[in-house]
């Protein structure tokens, strides 16, 4: 296990068949934090509306979250859109996790970065929730695809994991052209602010980079890329794209991170109640 300062992660949609838990799973095996930051969409009330997928794995995620917090962790949830529900309980703490719809976060070396989900900045999502509804429905659908093409991919022996729905975004110039208007709208409206950054989620997409003299970060997600951020000791950011192993800094693939004694038996009381 590696020890960071904080590890920020949004976008994980539990509750839906494309969730990638397990992933999830292995990233928080090897990262142990003094603060954990979840930055919205966590659980999707959106998707569970039309059915429910929750996996043993899923579970375990739950209970690996709040057992960090009783260990001392500090855990900060920021709710996104398909987790709105929980804005009105802004403020308050549950099972020792702290529900804030935007905060604040100083990094090591005195920066200071705006927490917040993102879906504000998002003009179909404000306005147009319809749209967005049948966007994410489109969205839910492609990452279904995928992982059916993933699997054809691993037989004929091609490695690496592909993104149909990031091939997709790289692809159509109107969804590349909305990522940049979001980055460019979200940075403006924090810039006032005398912050040094700000760190997202919300559109999918990770990202570290400097705009307009802020340094604008985007923890990416769980259902497609398996992205998130760390900040190292020294309060360096690192985006890690995780692929079975923390893939930006070139490790070997790792063996399977063993589970610990409480997450063994977390999981199979999860898999004996959906069984029963």
């Amino acid at each position: 296990m590696q020890k960071v300062r904080a590890i920020f992660v949004s976008d994980i949609h539990l509750g839906t068949r494309g969730c990638q838990a397990d992933q999830l799973l292995e990233f928080l095996r090897h990262y142990e934090s003094d603060y954990l930051y979840l930055v919205g969409d966590i659980v999707d009330f959106w998707a569970m509306k039309r059915s429910i997928h929750w996996s043993a794995a899923q579970n375990t995620v739950i209970q690996k979250v709040l057992r960090r917090a009783r260990k001392g962790c500090r855990v900060i949830f920021v709710p996104g859109n398909h987790d709105e529900a929980l804005r009105e309980y802004a403020g308050i703490e549950f099972g020792e996790i702290q529900l804030e719809n935007e905060t604040v976060h100083v990094t090591a070396d005195g920066r200071r970065f705006v927490i917040l989900h993102g879906d504000e900045f998002d003009q179909v999502t404000r306005y147009h929730k319809w749209v967005a509804v049948l966007g994410d429905i489109a969205y839910n659908t492609l990452v279904w695809i995928n992982t059916y093409l993933s699997k054809i991919r691993r037989r004929l022996g091609r490695p690496g994991y592909w993104s149909l729905a990031g091939y997709a975004k790289r692809k159509v110039k109107t969804a590349v052209s909305f990522i940049f208007d979001f980055e460019d709208s979200v940075i403006h409206a924090v810039k006032e602010r005398g912050v040094d950054g700000v760190i997202c989620g919300h559109i999918h997409w990770a990202s570290i980079k400097q705009i307009d003299g802020l340094t604008y970060v985007n923890c990416g997600d769980w259902v497609d890329s398996c992205t998130g951020i760390v900040e190292h000791m020294d309060g360096r950011l690192e985006l890690i794209e995780w692929m079975g192993h923390p893939a930006t800094q070139g490790a070997p693939l790792a063996l399977p991170s063993p589970v610990d004694e409480d997450e063994a038996v977390e999981a199979a009381v999860a898999r004996t109640s959906m069984e029963t």
